[in-house]
Parts: structure tokens; sequence; C-alpha cells
């Protein structure tokens, strides 16, 4: 067993994946997000994490200097690829600690294993209290995407 850690798939080759017929089943772990570049201004497209109770909230751990954070900054206009299905969305960066700190429990919840190691190699005590979780929020930002109209199926 090598002891390099384990890479993820490139952005790239996870978008073609989610344009074939596994669409339906890679929609129940992940959605694609599409924004504009915020100099260039070519659309720039990556995969988050699933939707939570139909809420399009992402966390952003790189807060504010995440590119895909940057580039909502100028432009709030974004698209989501749910599965089959697109659709318009305005996206609103949130710094506060507190919705921050609902979000990641409720990532918590539905993710224990990974985002409490996530959550332990950053320092947090295992379980963390709603204070523990509120300090780590600060540094962190959270995009809340509201749909506006359906673009579609894809």
């Amino acid at each position: 067993m090598s002891d390099r850690p384990m890479r993820l798939p490139p952005n790239r080759m996870m978008v073609k994946l989610y344009h074939t017929p596994l669409a339906p089943i890679l929609g129940r772990m992940f959605l694609l997000l599409t924004t504009r570049g915020r100099r260039s201004g070519v659309l720039r497209t990556s995969p988050q994490y699933e939707a939570i109770d139909n809420a399009y909230d992402l966390g952003a751990a790189r807060g504010l200097r995440a590119d895909r954070v940057r580039n909502i900054q100028a432009d709030r206009a974004v698209e989501l690829h749910i599965g089959r299905h697109a659709l318009r969305a305005t996206a609103r960066v949130v710094t506060e600690a507190g919705p921050i700190a609902d979000f990641l429990e409720v990532r918590l919840r539905r993710h224990p294993l990974i985002v409490g190691a996530i959550l332990r190699s950053e320092g947090l005590p295992r379980p963390p209290a709603r204070a523990d979780l509120e300090a780590y929020s600060r540094r962190l930002a959270l995009v809340m995407l509201t749909p506006a109209r359906a673009a579609g199926s894809v």
C-alpha cells in the first residue's frame, strides 16, 4: 500500500462523468456549480457536496480566499446541475459564524465520520460544542444559493 495521500479525481473528470448516464446517481452525491471567472469571464464548473433538504448551501473551507467565493462576490448569478436538472440561482456569501456553525452541525450529523475527522484535524474536540463550531466558523465562508427559475433538463 502506498503512503501517498488519496487524491480526488480532477474537476474536469467529474464534470465529464456528470454528463453521462451516471448523472442521476452522481446527482445524489454531489452537484455541479458553475460560476463566472471574476477576471476572465470564463465559466468555471466545479463539483460540490450534495444539497441538504433542498437547501443549496455550500461551505468554503478557504473562506473569502476561495476562488469560487471570489467569483461569486463579483457575479452572484450561478448555475447548478443536480443529476439531469439544471437551474439558475443567485448566490450570497455569508461570513457570520452562526449560520456557518448551523451548516457544520447538519454536515456533522449527516456525515459524522468524515466531517468529524475534518473538524478534529482542525483542532476541535470530539464532539465539538456549539461554541467550538462558532469559533472555527469565523475563518470560513458559506455560499447560500437561492434558485431563480428552472433552466430545463440537461
